[in-house]
C-alpha cells in the first residue's frame, strides 16, 4: 500500500516515541534516528506484538499495564485521513469538456422555451391586429372561398354512398327483423341486365344462353323425357364447361343406343337402364369426372324407376337424395321450364358465389352460404333470373382470371369494390374519346344521383316482381328465361360442387 506524506510523518512520530518509551537507550545515541527509517516494519510490527494479550491475562500487554499503567494507543492513520462524500467524488472525476456540454444543453433547453413562447405571443398579437374583430386564429383558416364552396358542393352531389353489404336491422316499431338489401344493388343489377340483354352489350350472347343445362333437352321428346333431360344435363355440368357437355348431351341423344327393338334411341330412363356402363361412360367421356357420373346416372334410373314412377321428383329432398344430385342442380331442376318450373330457391354456382363476393354484397365461403344469403333479401321474383344473369357476366366480362373491368358498366359506374382501376380508367377513357357514355349513364341516369330503389319499378303479381329499367326500350331489352350454366374447369379454375365425387379431392376455386 501506497503511504502519503502525512502517513509517513505520523508513523515515524509514533513509532519513534514508543521506540523510546518501551527501550531505555539514552538519548544521545548517534545511530538511534537514522535506523528508524531501514527497521520501519519490524519496529511497527515489534510495537504492535506488545499489545497482544491472551485469555488467560498473560501477555506482553498485560505485563506492561500491570508496570505502566494503560497506554494511550494514537489513532490508526485511516481514521485520520478524511473520507470523501460522493458528491465530491463525483465533482472531482468531472472532466471540464463533460462541465461545459452539460451547462449548453442547459442553455439550449432556457433558450428553445423562451423563442417558442415569444413566438408564439407575437403571432397572437399580429393576428389580432388585423382584424381585432374576427374569429380566433384557429378559425380563420376554415373558412372556404366561394369557389371552393361550389366544389364543394358539386363533390357532394355526385359522392357514391358508402357502400355497405347485406345486414340484419331491427324495426324499432314492431321489432322484427330484417336484412336491408347491399347500397346500390338496384343500380349494379340493372347495370348488369343492360350489358347481358341489350344489342351488342358486354356480356350478350354469352355460351350459357344457347348451351346452358335448361337449353340441352330435346324439344320434340315428351315431358317427363325432358325433365329427365334436364336433370342429366345438370349431372353431367359439374366441373365442365357449356361446350363440353352440350356435345355430350347431344351424343347421348343421337348415339344411344334403344332398349329393345322398335324402341326409339336417345336419351329417356329406359334406354339408360338397358345401356351398358362402358358404353355409356365412352358417349359421356369428354365431360370432367365421367367414371364417377356414369355411376351416378345409372344408380339415379334405377331409383327413379322404383321409387318415383319413372319420374324426377318433385320436391328438393328428393332430388338431393338421388347421387351426384346437390342443393344447386335441385333448385335449378325444380325452377328449369323443362323441369317442374317451381322456383324453390336461388341456384349458386361458382360464377354467383364469386361474383357477388366481389362487390361485397356479403363476405361468404360456399354457395350455400351465398345461396342463403341471397334469399334473405333479394326479392323472389329475381331468384330464378340472377343465376343466369351473373353466369353469362362470369363467362364474358367478369372471368375468372383476367377480368375485363374496363367492359364492365359496374366497374366503370364505380359500384365494384374489386374492379382494377387501371382498367376501369381505360375504359372511361375509350368510352369518352368515342362520345360515347358509360356507367350508369347508359341507363340515362347521373353518376351517384341513384338511390337503391330509383328507376326500377316493381310490380308484385302471382309470379313475383318484375322490374324494369328506364331509358330502355321495351323491344331492346327482353327478360330471358332463366339460363344455367354449369361451367368448369376456366383457365386453371376448377367449380365448386355441392355433390362428392366419388370421394375424389376436389380444389377450391381460385378469386
Amino acid at each position: 500500500m501506497r503511504a502519503s506524506r502525512v502517513s509517513r510523518e505520523t508513523t515515524s512520530k509514533y513509532f519513534s516515541s514508543s521506540t523510546s518509551t518501551s527501550t531505555s537507550t539514552p538519548p544521545s545515541a548517534p545511530a538511534a534516528a537514522p535506523a528508524a527509517r531501514p527497521l520501519r516494519r519490524s519496529a511497527r510490527t515489534s510495537s504492535l506484538s506488545r499489545f497482544a494479550s491472551y485469555a488467560d491475562g498473560t501477555g506482553p500487554k498485560a505485563e506492561e499495564d500491570k508496570e505502566n499503567g494503560p497506554l494511550l494507543v494514537a489513532p490508526d492513520i485511516e481514521d485520520l485521513a478524511p473520507t470523501p462524500s460522493a458528491s465530491s467524488s463525483r465533482s472531482r472525476t468531472r472532466t471540464p469538456t463533460a462541465t461545459a456540454s452539460a451547462t449548453a444543453r442547459s442553455l439550449k433547453r432556457k433558450r428553445t422555451t423562451t423563442t417558442t413562447v415569444a413566438t408564439t405571443h407575437i403571432k397572437s398579437e399580429v393576428l389580432l391586429k388585423e382584424d381585432p374583430d374576427s374569429a380566433p386564429p384557429t378559425a380563420l383558416s376554415s373558412i372556404p372561398s366561394p369557389a371552393k364552396k361550389k366544389k364543394n358542393a358539386a363533390a357532394a352531389a355526385t359522392r357514391q354512398p358508402r357502400k355497405q353489404p347485406a345486414r340484419a336491422t331491427t324495426d324499432p316499431a314492431t321489432g322484427l327483423a330484417t336484412v336491408e338489401p347491399p347500397t346500390g344493388w338496384a343500380d349494379i343489377y340493372a347495370l348488369v341486365r343492360h350489358m347481358r340483354f341489350s344489342p351488342g352489350g358486354a356480356a350478350a350472347n354469352a355460351p350459357v344462353d344457347t348451351m346452358g343445362c335448361e337449353r340441352l333437352a330435346l324439344p320434340s321428346a315428351s315431358p317427363r323425357d325432358r325433365r329427365f333431360h334436364t336433370l342429366v344435363a345438370l349431372m353431367l355440368s359439374s366441373q365442365t364447361k357449356d361446350t363440353v357437355n352440350a356435345a355430350a348431351m347431344a351424343r347421348l341423344h343421337a348415339e344411344l343406343p334403344a332398349c329393345a327393338p322398335g324402341k326409339p334411341p336417345g336419351l329417356n330412363l329406359d334406354n339408360v337402364l338397358a345401356v351398358e356402363p362402358a358404353l355409356l361412360n365412352e358417349l359421356i367421356g369428354k365431360v370432367g369426372f365421367h367414371n364417377n357420373k356414369t355411376k351416378y346416372i345409372k344408380q339415379a334410373a334405377q331409383i327413379l324407376r322404383d321409387q318415383h314412377g319413372g319420374d324426377i321428383p318433385r320436391t328438393i329432398a328428393g332430388l338431393t337424395s338421388l347421387p351426384g344430385v346437390g342443393p344447386k342442380m335441385a333448385h335449378l331442376c325444380m325452377s328449369a321450364p323443362d323441369g317442374w318450373a317451381d322456383c324453390r330457391g336461388i341456384g349458386v354456382d361458382v360464377h354467383v358465389h364469386r361474383i357477388t363476393n366481389l362487390w361485397g354484397w356479403h363476405a361468404t365461403r360456399g354457395p350455400e352460404g351465398t345461396r342463403a344469403a341471397l334469399e334473405s333479401w333479394l326479392p323472389r321474383g329475381r331468384w330464378r333470373e340472377i343465376n343466369s344473369l351473373l353466369v353469362g357476366l362470369g363467362q364474358a366480362v367478369c372471368l375468372p382470371v383476367g377480368r375485363r373491368c374496363g367492359d364492365c358498366e359496374v366497374g366503370m359506374a364505380g359500384l365494384c369494390r374489386a374492379a382494377d382501376r387501371r382498367k376501369v380508367l381505360e375504359g372511361r377513357r375509350r368510352r369518352e374519346d368515342a362520345g360515347e357514355g358509360y356507367g350508369l349513364a347508359v341507363l340515362g341516369k347521373e353518376e351517384g344521383g341513384q338511390g337503391e330503389g330509383e328507376g326500377v319499378k316493381k310490380e308484385e303479381g302471382e309470379e313475383g316482381v318484375k322490374k324494369e329499367e328506364e331509358g330502355v326500350d321495351d323491344g331492346q331489352v327482353k327478360m330471358e328465361e332463366d339460363e344455367h350454366d354449369e361451367v368448369g374447369s376456366t383457365a386453371g379454375v376448377v367449380k365448386e360442387e355441392e355433390e362428392d365425387l366419388g370421394g375424389q379431392r376436389r380444389k377450391r376455386p381460385a378469386r
